[in-house]
């Protein structure tokens, strides 16, 4: 009797030791992987406190794969395979060709995206509120703002007779298919438009700062893409260099020495990829979370650049300014 219990007990200890050792076992550490334009923006940084504000700390509970496209939009595909052969739980991309690369990648890796465009205009996901397949995220609509910027411009600058819009052919169809929403907007605006078409990796800047001199160009809208951003105070200098006033479509070119910018917060849409990127881990699914749009949107006025160009912005548009640098 004495025996059977002993034995009992060994059994019973051997249990134990054998879940003890299976409840130590490592637990797997998800992997995101990110693409993003380039090493030198926000994007990276704002993503990464928006997990560290979730409770995730890179390296130590969760681990991200970064590329950087650095104006080679010839890449994107290669860069996406890259961390799709990595075997990531979720993918966030922020270029449009990212995403459709993504999307023809794999159909099951969660994507998140952060995109200027619109989602559904461009066939990536079903609907805003029923994405349906991998692919959901946020959408910062700086396309959807041609209008509004040519608006602006119109009242900052008493007398603006034609406007040119600075734009890279190579960077696939998005900003093609914003100069034609630009065109549309300046006609219904009664503003001649000029198109200051560049071609990336290596834009002719100064040649197209001297067509926007040679067209009578009296100010510019410059589109933010991959090749453009990474030239950004650049264009800035040319633009103070050539006494043009400047409207751009995300407030980074500002800080660098653009004159105005109208759109939503770039940052605050790395941060909600953040969000996206904690519900999946957590078992969500990609095709039932809504596609989220930007609530608020910032008007951006360096006053600096005023004066190094020696414009004077009317007050009641210096009014309306959500950010005035100094």
């Amino acid at each position: 009797m004495t025996k059977k219990i002993l034995l009992l007990a060994l059994c019973s200890l051997l249990l134990a030791l054998g879940f003890s050792a299976q409840g130590q076992q490592p637990k797997k550490i998800p992997r995101i992987g990110f693409l993003a334009g380039s090493r030198e923006g926000t994007s990276a940084r704002a993503l990464q406190q928006g997990l560290r504000d979730l409770g995730y700390i890179e390296d130590k509970n969760i681990l991200i794969a970064y590329r950087y496209v650095e104006g080679n939009v010839d890449r994107i595909p290669t860069l996406v395979t890259e961390l799709v052969q990595l075997k990531v739980d979720v993918l966030v991309v922020a270029t449009l060709v990212g995403i459709r690369s993504a999307k023809e990648a794999s159909k099951t890796i969660p994507v998140i995206m952060v995109t200027t465009q619109d989602p559904v205009a461009t066939g990536i996901v079903d609907s805003l509120s029923h994405p349906g397949g991998n692919i959901t995220g946020v959408t910062t609509l700086v396309r959807e703002l041609s209008g509004k910027r040519l608006e602006l411009l119109k009242e900052a600058l008493v007398g603006v007779s034609r406007v040119g819009v600075l734009w890279d052919a190579n960077a696939g169809p998005g900003p093609a298919i914003a100069f034609k929403e630009y065109e549309a907007r300046a006609r219904a605006l009664r503003i001649p438009l000029q198109s200051l078409e560049v071609r990336g990796p290596n834009p002719d800047l100064e040649g197209a700062f001297q067509a926007a001199a040679n067209g009578h160009i009296s100010a510019m809208i410059t589109m933010n893409t991959l090749v453009l951003t990474r030239y950004r105070k650049r264009i800035a200098d040319l633009a103070i260099k050539n006494r043009l006033p400047s409207m751009c479509e995300t407030s980074d070119y500002v800080e660098a020495g653009g004159l105005m910018s109208y759109s939503a917060n770039q940052t605050e849409g790395y941060r909600r990829a953040a969000v996206y990127v904690d519900k999946i881990l957590k078992g969500a699914k990609a095709a039932d979370l809504p596609v989220e749009q930007p609530m608020k949107f910032e008007f951006v006025i360096n006053l600096k650049t005023t004066k190094q160009i020696g414009l004077t912005i009317p007050p009641n548009v210096l009014a309306r300014a959500d950010k005035v640098i100094k």
